[in-house]
């Protein structure tokens, strides 16, 4: 998806979204915090760090994302209209994957 001109910045942002939702919500579940049924990256990375965990800016700048798991579905937004760096983004999505990676083998070393 990351060079395709087919695929509209919409479904691509929708996708990237997506990916740094589940991320999020992983290391949530890791570190034994709760979380509601919410898609709301910038809420979810308030819980992060309500609970001391370190979030990177890098990874804050990626909460413009809400709007296209919201807006895809319901409205449309000026993040929608926002000009999309793919490979750049690609590479922001990976770094929290990453993260969330290492403390998972953390969390099993520790087990």
């Amino acid at each position: 998806m990351k060079g395709s001109a087919r695929i509209s910045d919409r479904v691509f942002g929708f996708h990237a979204q997506q990916a740094v939702e589940k991320a999020l919500k992983a290391w949530l579940a890791l570190v034994g915090i709760d979380f509601p049924k919410i898609h709301d990256l910038d809420e979810l990375c308030g819980l992060i760090q309500d609970k001391g965990q370190s979030l990177p800016d890098t990874f804050r700048e990626l909460t413009y994302l809400t709007d296209f798991a919201v807006g895809l579905r319901y409205t449309v937004s000026a993040a929608l209209g926002r000009r999309m760096d793919r490979p750049s983004l690609v590479g922001q999505i990976s770094q929290v994957i990453e993260h969330v990676e290492r403390l998972a083998g953390a969390a099993g070393q520790s087990s």
